[in-house]
């Protein structure tokens, strides 16, 4: 049942409670001990400090170690040279062919039908730039000579027309395929 609050609180009478003499100083003490308990506890940053100072101790007996490596000067050291680093007409043709070598290759098409050709022109665009390689080595040691950048140069050249051949016998490839499909669909 269901009783109205109303009526519960006009028969209230207030009881005389008296607090001791006391009471506000004994609150007060107890209030500080809560404070004192509840105080955040200053975390120990000591081993922090301990592990900054072992590395940096550590980097700079890296940094100051002698080492037995002599360091070359730039200045002696002779530059490696390259089809590209003899002119910039050189280093525009180089830039040329092996961006469009780049190009071809990343634009196969590698399926299990034509994995076998695929391989087989890698194969020898591998040994070209092996042979390339080789050419540049020669240019150092040599020298800058009319036959090994002409050598460089149609190594270049037949590399990118073995891609575009191999591009070329895939595309007639798939285009047999095709065919082919169309002619058991009918």
């Amino acid at each position: 049942m269901q009783k109205d609050i109303r009526e519960s609180l006009k028969n209230y009478k207030e009881k005389n409670v008296e607090l001791s003499a006391n009471h506000s100083s004994k609150f007060e003490d107890l209030l500080q001990q809560e404070m004192h308990q509840h105080k955040p506890k200053k975390k120990n940053y000591e081993w922090l400090f301990i592990a900054a100072s072992v590395v940096l101790l550590v980097s700079l007996a890296i940094k100051f170690y002698p080492s037995n490596t002599i360091e070359e000067d730039p200045k002696i050291t002779p530059k490696e040279i390259s089809l590209g680093s003899i002119s910039p007409e050189f280093q525009t043709i180089e830039t040329y062919y092996t961006n469009s070598i780049n190009l071809e290759i990343s634009q196969l098409e590698l399926t299990d039908e034509n994995k076998e050709m695929v391989d087989g022109y890698l194969l020898k665009i591998a040994e070209l730039t092996k042979e390339y390689k080789s050419l540049t080595k020669e240019l150092n040691t040599k020298g800058v000579n009319d036959a090994t950048i002409d050598a460089l140069i149609r190594n270049l050249q037949l590399r990118l027309q073995l891609l575009q051949r191999l591009k070329k016998q895939l595309q007639q490839l798939k285009n047999l395929n095709t065919n082919q499909n169309e002619t058991q669909i009918i």
